[in-house]
């Protein structure tokens, strides 16, 4: 990415793609080439950190909104069959 010249605006191509690789760099999902690449480019853009900040705050309220611990345990067969019906569908998916 060429963080020198662009307009600083998501229909850069620049800003574009760090919007659309976002979700993926920030889970780490991304080579460290394109991690490198991503990190040139928002330290000099402040609409592209604006965006990074925003979707951090939001992935810390979804993660904020879950409870501590299961609100229903499911009893022992429930779980047996859930259990056999994930098995078989992993079957299935691999056949």
């Amino acid at each position: 990415m060429n963080t020198a010249k662009h307009e600083h605006r998501a229909v850069d191509p620049s800003c574009r793609e760090v919007f659309e690789r976002l979700s993926e760099y920030l889970d780490g999902e991304l080579s460290p080439q394109d991690c490198a690449h991503i990190q040139e480019h928002i330290k000099d853009c402040a609409p592209c950190v604006a965006f990074v900040e925003s979707l951090k705050a939001s992935i810390q309220a979804s993660h904020d909104l879950r409870p501590a611990k299961p609100v229903h345990k499911l009893d022992a067969e429930a779980q047996k069959k859930l259990t056999a019906a994930w098995k078989a569908a992993l079957e299935r998916r691999s056949a």
